[in-house]
């Protein structure tokens, strides 16, 4: 009788151990904090939303890199806005106005059909200027409209 109780007494534990799960989900965790930094490459770039808002007025005027069709550039500075100019001197520009202005934001603006090798070097020698961090400008999206063309 008394091995016929122990039986009916004991029951069987139908859980799962989660704490090794949790231990190995926690290692995980610490690796991927640890290398995600070591990843970035590249350039330091702050890519804007493409539907972001307009910058405030209080801000200071960007300077503005373009780049056209052809890959040449062009920098809202002066009075040659409208004529092309060689890495040098873009760079050499860029440098003396963020001597002067060292909070001014920087911006690229380039073409939708030019090589993107060129916007690369642009954003490339804007941080040889001294450029903290470079923004690309965009235009904003157009909405999106549904038409419904059920007839009821």
């Amino acid at each position: 009788m008394s091995s016929e109780r122990r039986v009916r007494g004991r029951r069987s534990v139908a859980e799962i151990n989660v704490v090794p799960y949790i231990d190995v989900m926690l290692v995980l965790l610490v690796i991927f904090m640890i290398t995600a930094p070591l990843l970035t490459q590249g350039v330091k770039v702050d890519l804007p939303q493409a539907a972001a808002e307009p910058i405030e007025s209080d801000v200071q005027e960007p300077l503005v890199v373009t780049v056209d069709i052809n890959g040449n550039y062009y920098l809202n500075v002066g009075e040659e806005e409208k004529t092309s100019i060689d890495h040098q001197a873009l760079v050499n520009k860029v440098a003396a106005v963020l001597r002067l202005k060292p909070k001014t934001p920087v911006m690229v603006r380039g073409d939708k059909d030019v090589l993107y090798g060129k916007v690369v070097v642009a954003m490339g020698l804007l941080q040889r200027a001294g450029a903290p961090s470079v923004g690309l400008i965009t235009e904003a999206p157009e909405p999106i409209t549904i038409r419904n063309d059920k007839k009821k």
